[in-house]
């Protein structure tokens, strides 16, 4: 068995930025539920390259899908009466989405939990570090169209940092990363993560932009 690794101070200085915070570091709409809702977990999972140096996974959910078709998230999805809590869900969705072996995954703290009123989901996001990164694809292409490692230095930079405006006149970050948009829930996740991390850099947060096009300008 490998000895387990302390992980890299950037990795260690993100988790002890989040323990003093809460929900309101990554949405503004704070609302509770005011119906049943199911539970739900995420995998934020960061690792490392010598080229790019960290990066942190991403899928891009099938266009066929009946729910958020498209769009670009973290591996995770609905708990299931098996799971073992939170992690124990992050993990097996990550694994189903997008074949990312477990033993390879070391989770390092729970953030707190985030109601999305549109899916009706109570989501608990679990931050880990990828001490052995194992190949990832799309393990359904019925449910994921694509899986990469997107280095956070693409997503911290000025130029690829903007907000959408939805048709129903929502506004929120967004993100453009190869052959995808990152705008929604994942965006105000990444958005937080970046800040807590220390990778802010200057942006333009007047450059508002209709999501239509902007998903158009990604195809």
């Amino acid at each position: 068995m490998t000895e387990a690794t302390e992980p890299p101070d950037w990795m260690q200085r993100l988790v002890k930025a989040t323990e003093q915070i809460d929900a309101s570091t990554f949405v503004r709409d704070l609302r509770t539920p005011t119906r049943a809702y199911r539970e739900a977990a995420v995998l934020m999972l960061f690792g490392e390259s010598e080229e790019h140096g960290p990066d942190v996974l991403l899928l891009r959910r099938s266009d066929t899908l009946g729910s958020h078709p498209g769009q670009v998230a973290f591996p995770g999805g609905a708990a299931d009466e098996t799971d073992d809590g939170p992690v124990a869900t992050a993990l097996r969705e990550a694994y189903e989405e997008t074949g990312v072996l477990e033993s390879g995954v070391r989770p390092l703290a729970l953030l707190p939990e985030l109601y999305v009123p549109v899916s009706g989901f109570v989501v608990t996001p679990v931050l880990a570090y990828w001490e052995q990164p194992s190949p990832v694809a799309p393990v359904d292409p019925a449910e994921t169209a694509a899986v990469a490692r997107v280095p956070v230095a693409h997503l911290a930079d000025p130029a690829n940092r903007f907000r959408v405006r939805h048709p129903a006149g929502y506004v929120g970050a967004a993100f453009s990363a190869p052959g995808m948009l990152v705008w929604g829930f994942t965006a105000g996740l990444i958005d937080g993560l970046i800040a807590l991390g220390g990778w802010e850099q200057p942006w333009d947060a007047t450059d508002v932009r209709d999501l239509d096009l902007a998903l158009r300008a990604t195809q």
